[in-house]
């Protein structure tokens, strides 16, 4: 019961706090430009339910990796290690392959490192690392 409290847990509401949050920033501001974007490179987005369970387990990984580098670092070294390590190198791949509306990273860039933050801040919260 100790490990769920301590290790899983952590890890569970941390990917939840991510996948909302991502759902949430996708829906109200990324969304219009993406597909706008797309839409002028004659590419239809796959919004099939596997796309959609693909992009929750990117979260749930995104928590994991959270919690593990929580396990030796502080909570802002976690919250900026986390984030150069998933979100910029994804945004550098979609730009290197010409997926990248201009724009969208000045929405996402900050709020993912909001979002890096508050999973840091679970796992830590939940499951205090030893000194």
């Amino acid at each position: 019961m100790d490990y769920f409290k301590k290790t899983i847990l952590p890890i569970l509401l941390a990917g939840i706090w991510i996948n909302i949050s991502e759902t949430l920033r996708w829906l109200f501001l990324v969304q219009p430009y993406w597909l706008e974007f797309h839409q002028k490179l004659g590419i239809e987005l796959p919004e099939e339910p596997i796309n959609m369970i693909i992009w929750m387990i990117w979260g749930f990984i995104f928590a994991t990796t959270i919690f593990i580098l929580s396990r030796k670092f502080n909570l802002w070294q976690t919250t900026f290690l986390s984030w150069f390590l998933f979100l910029p190198l994804l945004w550098i791949v979609l730009w290197n392959l010409g997926l990248l509306p201009e724009g969208v990273v000045l929405i996402a860039a900050p709020l993912g490192l909001l979002e890096a933050f508050v999973a840091a801040w679970i796992c830590q919260k939940m499951s205090p690392r030893k000194s």
